[in-house]
């Protein structure tokens, strides 16, 4: 078919568009990776980017910013987050110069040839075990904001700080979820803070994480989103078949308790280990795959949740590769959706740099049960490989 006959195609069907609000500028569709490099083993950035491209991965996050990155991202198109990582929490939090020298080291010099569309500052910090970073991290998003707003970048770049599931108090069921009362004098003013500037909050959210902590207790399939009875919330009366749909749930409850009712909950990091230490019920490689597979499908149609069923859920996966350096339990070094040569892990999609033996699970339009979204999604798929076609 003719490029430009192919184009037209997507076009005419993507004049129907699906049900709920265009993505912002920061976080294109629905599917995003986080780009961990915590091991000796990985390929160089501009590898990264091929990999990248040819997985149509479109949305990336890093933990630091590192400059070979930002110049292996030039031009690729790709959206990139970059991060202050939690060391350099207090410091940013002292004044507003320092934060104005890294804004002019690591962000002005490479725009706009690298897109850089967001800013984390810090990771985890409310809910961890450093106290003395929690009022720093409020001044230090603040300043960080302040210094884009001088550069007349706020608009163009999204700051956040992703939470663990450490900050609420319950979260079970999903409308009685809120945010635990020792962390309010610090999450009331953030929240405050992002609402006045319209930043979504974001959460990591591992249905792993919560199955190995109750294994004989939860199920895995509602996990895994395989088919299961699910629960019914009884406060609400909401049906959930899957587990990561309770997550997102219950973090809108405890915004709602919070009294922040139109701030959009999206997901820094979920994913699933393809091996572990013995503990570690579930930790393995078709469990990962089903979850990643299953995930992506979700993510693809562009689907709200129970509690929010008009706003699409958007989600950074982690991770892009395993890393062989990290510490921790085994499964911190088992996340990866690629191998280090840029073959697949597993199937669930996506093409790797090289040919790989792994089991073929094509992410087909027969697999996805999605109605009325069908077009929309064969127009997407195809109009995303006109884009990247090179």
């Amino acid at each position: 078919m003719a490029p430009t006959t192919l184009l037209l195609l997507c076009c005419c069907l993507l004049a129907f568009p699906a049900p709920g609000p265009l993505a912002a500028g920061a976080f294109v569709g629905g599917y995003g990776i986080n780009y961990g490099r915590i091991a000796n083993n990985i390929p160089s950035p501009d590898k990264v980017v091929e990999l990248l491209r040819k997985s149509k991965i479109r949305n990336v996050k890093i933990y630091d910013a590192d400059h070979s990155v930002l110049d292996a991202f030039k031009g690729s198109g790709l959206n990139l987050v970059i991060a202050i990582p939690n060391g350099l929490v207090k410091d940013m939090a002292a004044n507003e110069s320092r934060p104005m020298d890294w804004l002019n080291q690591n962000v002005k010099p490479y725009l706009p040839q690298t897109r850089i569309v967001g800013i984390t500052v810090g990771n985890e910090v409310l809910g961890g075990q450093d106290q003395s970073l929690y009022q720093p991290l409020v001044d230090a998003v603040k300043n960080v904001y302040n210094g884009l707003k001088r550069l007349h970048l706020e608009k163009q770049i999204e700051i956040f700080t992703p939470h663990s599931e450490a900050v609420f108090a319950t979260s079970y069921p999903p409308s009685a979820c809120v945010f635990k009362e020792e962390l309010m004098p610090y999450m009331k003013p953030l929240l405050d803070f992002f609402a006045t500037i319209g930043s979504p909050f974001y959460v990591n959210a591992y249905p792993f994480l919560a199955y190995i902590s109750d294994p004989e207790h939860i199920d895995i399939n509602y996990a895994l989103f395989k088919p299961n009875n699910g629960i019914v919330d009884p406060n609400t009366s909401l049906h959930y078949d899957n587990m990561f749909d309770a997550q997102i749930d219950a973090a809108y409850a405890a915004l709602h308790a919070a009294g922040f009712d139109n701030m959009e909950v999206r997901v820094a990091e979920t994913g699933w280990a393809s091996s572990g230490d013995q503990t570690e019920a579930g930790a393995s490689s078709e469990n990962a795959r089903t979850y990643n597979f299953n995930l992506r499908k979700r993510l693809f149609l562009r689907k709200g949740t129970p509690l929010k069923p008009k706003r699409p859920v958007k989600a950074y996966i982690f991770a892009l590769f395993n890393e062989n350096q990290k510490f921790g339990a085994g499964s911190e070094r088992h996340y990866g959706l690629f191998l280090p040569d840029g073959r697949i892990s597993y199937d669930i999609g996506v093409s790797g740099l090289l040919p790989s033996s792994a089991s073929s699970s094509m992410l087909s339009i027969k697999k996805i049960r999605a109605g009325g979204w069908m077009l929309h999604y064969l127009a997407t798929v195809i109009l995303s490989i006109f884009i990247f076609w090179p």
